[in-house]
């Protein structure tokens, strides 16, 4: 019996600065994209190609985009509290943003057991108000201040 996959509803935004971990997320569950993805099937429900093609496109551009369409970005950031460009435009977009501590997140391994000991958490971020930016190690969220 053959059946059809049922179309995805993508929730997570992988940021191109952690490829290696989308590429692990999406070939686990089908409503993780990242810059590039082509789409795909996972477990019966049909991934669309991502609408950020290019994994070089800038902040600008696509954190307003991933916030449009309410998807939680999951990005790889050393000190985002210092970034203001990017928090204004995390502010500005009304976005969502989980940002995996650097000296935590060297390698996808380090990354994906970040976010495999945060996930549930993370998960529950998708219900809270935006904007917001929260710091992701292996034992904690914390809030980033968006002032």
């Amino acid at each position: 019996m053959n059946r059809r996959a049922k179309p995805a509803t993508v929730r997570f935004y992988i940021d191109a600065d952690v490829l290696g971990l989308a590429k692990v997320l999406v070939n686990l569950r089908s409503d993780v994209t990242y810059p590039g993805d082509p789409g795909g099937t996972i477990h019966r429900r049909q991934r669309p190609p991502c609408c950020i093609t290019d994994p070089a496109t800038d902040d600008p551009v696509w954190i307003p985009e991933t916030a449009r369409q309410g998807w939680l970005i999951i990005t790889r950031d050393s000190g985002i509290q210092h970034h203001r460009a990017e928090i204004e435009a995390v502010r500005n977009g009304n976005a969502r943003m989980i940002a995996l501590a650097a000296e935590e997140a060297k390698n996808t391994w380090l990354q994906l057991e970040i976010v495999m000991c945060q996930w549930r958490a993370i998960e529950r971020c998708l219900d809270e108000p935006t904007p917001f930016i929260y710091t992701a190690t292996r034992t904690a969220l914390r809030p980033v201040d968006l002032k």
